[in-house]
């Protein structure tokens, strides 16, 4: 049995038990049983926290995603200038992915998007991480196209990273950044505005 903790520090640990558990036996593999007794607690201490695990696994991924769109949003507000920005962006992305194989995992690899609400959950993700893409694009088109670009980035690093994650091998999440931030870079300052005709 583990030491009594405050709620929100025994929260950040079960949270922290589930990532990895549901990472590994994704969602239907995974039991509350298995979340308690690898947290050291008992079933009613776990749902205290969480009614369901539908509710646990949620709140997981919700969290997750939170963490990643927080670096993103901070490594991107402190860049100097657009180039700046798309690499610093590139790299909390993959930093994230190379520091946090279960996050990413959980969030993308893991099977949610064949459950409705675990999908929407993470397309909740992609749209926040677009939201903060969007602005960025420094270019004279319109909203709409503005945004498909934005969604663009997005799938561009979702995917390299989906590879990375599926090879197995470590990674140099600077070098990977400067990769794709050079391939992102090049196609967004040939962005022109396209007539409708």
């Amino acid at each position: 049995m583990s030491t009594r903790l405050p709620a929100a520090a025994r929260r950040e640990q079960l949270l922290a038990v589930a990532l990895e558990a549901f990472a590994q036996e994704g969602f239907h593999g995974t039991s509350m049983n298995d979340v308690a007794e690898a947290a050291g607690v008992t079933k009613p201490v776990l749902y205290q926290h969480f009614a369901s695990k539908r509710e646990l696994y949620l709140a997981l991924l919700a969290e997750v995603g939170h963490r990643l769109l927080d670096a993103i949003a901070k490594a991107t507000a402190e860049a100097a200038g657009p180039r700046e920005q798309v690499i610093r962006g590139f790299t909390a992305y993959f930093r994230w992915v190379a520091d946090d194989h279960a996050s990413f995992t959980l969030l993308f690899g893991s099977g949610a998007r064949r459950d409705e609400e675990f999908a929407e959950a993470v397309r909740h993700v992609e749209r926040s991480i677009a939201d903060v893409v969007t602005p960025l694009i420094a270019a004279d088109i319109d909203p709409g196209h503005q945004r498909l670009l934005a969604f663009g980035v997005v799938g561009l690093a979702e995917g390299a990273s989906r590879r990375l994650v599926a090879a197995g091998a470590d990674f140099d999440p600077e070098l990977v950044a400067r990769q794709l931030a050079d391939l992102a870079w090049a196609g967004l300052r040939g962005v022109r505005r396209i007539d409708h005709s």
